[in-house]
């Protein structure tokens, strides 16, 4: 998608806009959106740990709250479309309450079909003194239709272990096993988490990096087709929108994230963006490095 392509971000939703970034509550902007506009739903809402983007609330407020959101996702989606749920733990006195099992039900008693439970890795994050230090966060992939569902492998597709491998009996024997795009990436999904050094770093706490967004993009949705995100924050969900062609639409309170998520919009619709590139090996430094060296 080119600047001129994009043309103006809209405060809005319009059918016509390119780019929609509402400043709101979620509620109000789901609410402008006709029903079955979109063809995903992705996000990843706040979990009610009193981050400076939300107000900590009861937790039975919380999933009433989170209820409410996921029906209008179930509204606005399309028949063969998906609606995606990134989240983490909830976790008070020490204790984890796992918000995509909590939040389980809220889809299922709308006849949503879970497809996957995505895990996603990283290797840093809080370090913990009694439990161990949490290192994944999950995504529920839901389809409103039972079967015939949009989805796309090819688009994701990553190499194989072994992409020289053939039959070695049978009536393939000789001819390659694998297929030649690559294999299949699994549900699980090892992906560096954005902290103080990643090349997408930005004021927003807790951003998530435009690659986990980008497959789920790729493969459940086609150029052209809206991709609408309730809790947009800094438009990450935008950007892997507008790097594949897709329209895309959200909202956030925070006046200061949508300005910041405009600006990304603009340079990835340029080519200009910073993004970790979708496929790039995770870093390991190499022998001899100061990073594996302690101080005498």
């Amino acid at each position: 998608m080119s600047t001129e392509s994009l043309g103006p971000i809209g405060r809005t939703y319009s059918p016509e806009t390119q780019i929609t970034l509402y400043h709101g509550d979620c509620l109000e902007f789901l609410a402008s959106i006709p029903d079955h506009e979109a063809h995903l739903v992705v996000t990843s809402p706040p979990y009610n740990m009193g981050k400076s983007y939300e107000t900590r609330v009861r937790p039975e407020d919380y999933l009433g709250a989170q209820e409410q959101t996921i029906a209008h996702a179930a509204r606005i989606v399309a028949p063969r479309g998906s609606i995606c749920w990134q989240t983490g733990n909830y976790v008070r006195n020490g204790e984890v309450y796992p918000l995509d099992i909590l939040l389980y039900p809220a889809f299922k008693k709308l006849g949503l079909h879970l497809r996957n439970r995505v895990v996603w890795s990283f290797g840093h994050g809080l370090h913990c003194r009694r439990r161990f230090s949490g290192r994944y966060e999950t995504i529920l992939w839901f389809t409103k239709a039972p079967s015939d569902y949009q989805f796309d492998l090819d688009p994701v597709r990553i190499p194989a272990k072994y992409p020289g491998k053939r039959y070695w009996r049978g009536p393939k024997a000789g001819e390659y096993s694998g297929h030649p795009l690559g294999k299949n990436p699994g549900d699980v999904w090892d992906v560096p988490n954005v902290k103080f050094n990643h090349v997408e770093k930005t004021v927003h706490p807790c951003q998530y990096p435009v690659e986990l967004i980008e497959r789920l993009v790729l493969s459940l949705t086609r150029p052209g087709q809206l991709v609408i995100d309730p809790y947009i924050g800094v438009g990450t969900t935008a950007v892997a929108a507008v790097l594949h062609g897709r329209r895309a639409a959200g909202s956030d309170i925070r006046a200061e994230y949508l300005d910041v998520a405009e600006r990304r919009v603009r340079l990835a619709a340029e080519g200009k963006l910073r993004v970790r590139t979708m496929g790039t090996p995770v870093y390991e430094p190499e022998p001899g490095s100061k990073l594996l060296q302690r101080d005498p």
